[in-house]
């Protein structure tokens, strides 16, 4: 959707805040689903075609400060990645985000997140994505989708049946309790404690090789000392 510029005398003074003075999350797991989010979808696409920012505020509507929005993750194609002080699409092009996430909290409330997906709809996102990492630590994950038709956006009705982004190609579905994540190829979105065990694992594989070849390099070089020590007997006996 294309936002109409404000065209006042006073257009360059505006000054739009990039701190709505809200967290970017209530508590570690929601804090670790935007997090991972982000981290693997700014993964999944090249950077010089698609923009994707955690936590950053969106200006829809050019000289209006008090409209914003603050998506948990958002994804622009056609932009390229960079620093933004925030969204505002009258410097991109009339591009607004295409697809948005939010990652419920406690705080959210049912008004709250209607009144969400109204604006989503009015400024054009093509899909929301919902998580909802529970209340409480170990509480069962859930998420929820809707994706435009016309001027609408459409709860997706999935249930516990996998779905997946029409726009992303991500892959959505359950094991368990918890939800998964796969990218295009089907490799699991992960997480920075995923990460760090195989970084672990591969640490200590790679530490592994290495004492194997120092090991075989002192046995190559006490053979060849040894090999030495003949020669040099063999040369005395001859002698």
């Amino acid at each position: 959707m294309h936002t109409m510029p404000h065209t006042g005398p006073w257009a360059d003074l505006i000054v739009y805040p990039e701190s709505d003075g809200k967290p970017m999350a209530d508590n570690t797991w929601q804090a670790r689903w935007i997090i991972t989010l982000y981290n693997n979808l700014r993964s999944c696409f090249d950077p010089a075609e698609v923009f994707i920012a955690a936590d950053l505020l969106w200006y829809p509507e050019e000289g209006k400060i008090s409209v914003s929005f603050a998506p948990d993750v958002m994804v622009v194609f056609g932009r390229p990645d960079g620093d933004r002080p925030s969204w505002m699409p009258w410097r991109e092009e009339g591009l607004n985000p295409q697809v948005v996430f939010e990652v419920l909290s406690p705080s959210n409330s049912q008004v709250e997140m209607m009144r969400k997906l109204q604006a989503y709809e009015l400024y054009g996102v093509e899909e929301l994505i919902v998580i909802d990492p529970g209340r409480h630590p170990g509480d069962a994950e859930h998420f929820a989708s809707w994706v435009r038709e016309g001027n609408s956006l459409k709860a997706q009705e999935t249930g516990r049946e996998a779905w997946t982004s029409p726009r992303l190609g991500v892959r959505f579905s359950y094991e368990g309790d918890r939800i998964v994540v796969e990218d295009r190829s089907g490799s699991r979105f992960r997480t920075f404690e995923s990460l760090k065990s195989q970084l672990d694992a591969e640490k200590q594989r790679a530490e592994a090789e290495q004492r194997k070849a120092e090991a075989e390099k002192q046995r190559a070089d006490e053979a060849h000392a040894e090999l030495e020590r003949l020669r040099a007997r063999l040369r005395e006996l001859e002698s």
